[in-house]
């Protein structure tokens, strides 16, 4: 019971450390957050006269999910090369589980007001139903979940924090701006479509639009979808276990 507490505590120490003091010392950081997500949304909307406003308004929700993931890689690396954070938890009490929970949920509270803004978007569009919800949160806890495990894994091999920059930059486009994430799959060439599904990002925007109530699914493809998102998001919290380095070699 001592040690479930004290993981708890080490836990929330972790997320409002990196997550709420940030926020409440320097408020404009928020800006960073929902800066990209929203410009994509503003130009895919005015270049499609508003046809594809729907499609960028799920994007933009996949979108601040990932930046979740390239945020935490950015953060631990800091963490681990420059103040050698990573180091003193090897020798303290916390295990290395509670360490990446506790700063991928600091992520997460940095991301919530971009999550909030998207949602009253989508509000304002739509209506909502507590159907769609029992759709749309799980899947951006599951983009959350598959793009922290990613970052951590990435962050335990830079030797330099200054390489977070290109991966994060690969890592977006990789994830969010070439596959159909802003727009519906339909738009891509035929001969382009089975590729776009290579990136786990594509099934969680389609069970988006799907949610939102803007693109049709057969219950094969949405169990389709969910399986291959599910399935994606096990086998990189298994590589960040098997494969990331919580000790330096």
């Amino acid at each position: 019971m001592a040690e479930t507490r004290h993981r708890g505590r080490s836990l929330l120490t972790l997320a409002y450390m990196n997550g709420i003091v940030p926020i409440r010392t320097q408020p404009l950081y928020l800006l960073g957050v929902i800066a990209s997500p929203l410009s994509f949304l503003f130009f895919i909307t005015i270049a499609s006269n508003g046809s594809l406003f729907h499609d960028a308004l799920a994007g933009g929700l996949v979108l601040t999910m990932i930046s979740i993931g390239t945020s935490l890689q950015s953060d631990m690396a800091h963490y681990r090369q420059d103040l050698k954070l990573q180091d003193l938890l090897v020798a303290s009490p916390v295990e290395a589980p509670v360490y990446v929970a506790g700063i991928a949920l600091s992520e997460l509270c940095y991301s919530l007001p971009g999550v909030a803004i998207f949602g009253l978007l989508w509000v304002l569009d739509t209506s909502v139903s507590w159907l769609t919800l029992l759709t749309v949160i799980p899947v951006l806890l599951l983009v959350w979940a598959f793009a922290s495990g990613l970052g951590f894994t990435l962050a335990t091999y830079f030797a330099d924090v200054r390489e977070t920059f290109v991966f994060s930059t690969l890592v977006s486009l990789g994830l969010t701006v070439i596959p159909p994430v802003y727009y519906p799959v339909s738009a891509l060439p035929a001969k382009l479509r089975e590729y776009a599904y290579l990136s786990p990002t594509t099934y969680a925007a389609d069970l988006m639009r799907n949610a939102f109530g803007f693109e049709p699914l057969s219950i094969a493809a949405r169990l389709t979808d969910w399986g291959v998102l599910i399935a994606f998001t096990a086998a990189l919290l298994a590589i960040a276990a098997a494969k990331a380095r919580w000790r330096d070699p």
